[in-house]
């Protein structure tokens, strides 16, 4: 069983992404942090094989708690759960460790797919013995690194979902479906279509707005985290 620390500063997105580890088989939730000291600190008192590490933390930065927890000696995996989109943060993340970057906002799917990469290349690297050649070392990584994502239902399209994520998240009262379908160009059942798949995927909430007249309209609502 892989023992995982969550560290996230946001509680709503901690309990998700708790509940999202306790899905996939063969991994275990031994605790759930906010800061970069709690984890720190829950290294010393318990054993941990991975932690789940948040960027942006109330009191460090997730790369200074990468640093601080290999100063002390600790050789647990990181995988980088995160917004941080600069190139020079991934390439920071790389020296110090971080063996997966998984990028928010992503689906039960996306971490699954992340969690089962590290598995296989843990259940690969944890034998005893020697590497038989260049071959097995290079398919261990190319595991661990492997590049595709979980596809999207069919018809779908990723630069149509970034638009309505985009559009979503910087609507602070939500949209309906015909509000993003004229925000970003698409039919009214095409925006709903997304916004019921970020919903399903528990990226958004919807909500039943109530007008003056007429029956109450489906808002949706970038979930915080």
């Amino acid at each position: 069983m892989i023992r995982v620390l969550v560290v996230e500063d946001d509680p709503v997105a901690a309990e998700a992404h708790r509940q999202y580890v306790d899905r996939v088989d063969g991994f275990t939730v031994t605790g759930v942090v906010h800061t970069g000291a709690e984890a720190v600190r829950a290294l010393k008192c318990q054993p941990v094989d991975l932690l789940l590490l948040d960027f942006y933390l109330p009191d460090a930065h997730g790369l200074d708690v990468c640093r601080a927890v290999r100063a002390a000696g600790h050789t647990v995996d990181v995988i980088a759960v995160t917004s941080a989109r600069d190139l020079a943060v991934v390439r920071a993340a790389v020296s110090a460790g971080v063996v997966q970057y998984l990028l928010k906002p992503f689906t039960f799917a996306a971490m699954r797919d992340k969690l089962e990469r590290y598995a296989r290349f843990r259940a690969g690297v944890d034998r005893t013995g020697q590497a038989t050649g260049q071959s097995e070392v290079d398919s261990l990584l190319s595991t661990l690194r492997g590049t595709e994502s979980p596809p999207l239902p069919k018809g779908m399209s990723a630069p149509t979902l970034d638009a309505v994520v985009s559009a979503l998240r910087a609507a602070a009262d939500g949209l309906s479906a015909g509000a993003a379908s004229d925000g970003i160009g698409v039919s009214r059942v095409t925006a709903r279509r997304y916004l019921e798949y970020l919903a399903d995927n528990g990226l958004a909430v919807r909500r039943l707005q109530y007008g003056q007249v007429g029956r109450p309209e489906l808002w949706y609502h970038w979930r915080s985290g």
